[in-house]
């Protein structure tokens, strides 16, 4: 019972995935977002090696289509994975296997792809990319969570007519350097959505304090002085 999104943003080139689930620790599969490289972002029945093998395709060069087509042949439990892949040209592909519990599906537009399993219905994706769509010119962390909002607040999560809490939260955005621009989660909450936006709120405040800090520590403000 897991929402994501993946992206690529046009302006920019920055990769950057959103997720959440009823599960604990969703971001402590770090391996999703390689900067210069591309996304894969797995879930449902996870298997850790799709999201390697699929990103080390990336690097040489192959397709998300071709990556596709590789993990379905060599995958005796394909039917059991849902995934997203998004190469440093925009392609993406999705796949929901038939085997992933109801209801799940994907979207894929321009640079991003959403997708789901075990949601209230369509209209969980169709309120992610609502929610993403929103504000183009807006940074893709913000655009990020802004679908995760929108997914919470067309249903999110649900099955046999229940409601499941979104317990935890991640969002990611890589730029060209080998560390994470944002990198913000949430764990073991019963509103991790609402929790992750506090967290990135505060995180703003103080995002271009930190940066400073690092190429000019000479004029660094100490911290104790900062007031955002």
């Amino acid at each position: 019972m897991t929402f994501s999104i993946i992206a690529r943003c046009a302006r920019t080139g920055r990769f950057g995935m959103g997720s959440s689930t009823f599960s604990i620790a969703c971001g402590r599969r770090n391996e999703s977002v390689r900067p210069n490289v591309g996304i894969s972002k797995s879930q449902a029945f996870y298997l850790r090696q799709v999201d390697v093998l699929a990103l080390n395709l990336l690097g040489q060069g192959h397709t998300p289509t071709h990556i596709l087509r590789t993990l379905e042949a060599g995958d005796p439990d394909f039917d059991y994975r849902q995934f997203g892949i998004i190469d440093r040209d925009a392609n993406v592909v999705a796949h929901t296997g038939r085997s992933t519990k109801p209801w799940s599906g994907h979207i894929v537009g321009p640079g991003y792809a959403t997708y789901g399993n075990v949601l209230a219905g369509p209209q969980t994706l169709a309120g992610i990319e609502a929610g993403f769509l929103r504000d183009p010119d807006a940074p893709l962390a913000e655009r990020l969570m802004q679908a995760l909002e929108g997914g919470r607040d067309a249903g999110g999560q649900a099955s046999e007519g229940k409601r499941w809490a979104e317990r935890s939260a991640w969002i990611r955005v890589v730029d060209r350097l080998d560390h994470p621009e944002t990198d913000l989660r949430v764990d073991l909450h019963e509103e991790a959505v609402g929790a992750l936006r506090r967290l990135m709120t505060e995180y703003r405040r103080y995002e271009d304090y930190y940066r400073q800090r690092e190429v000019d520590p000479a004029s660094a403000v100490s911290e104790e002085d900062f007031t955002p």
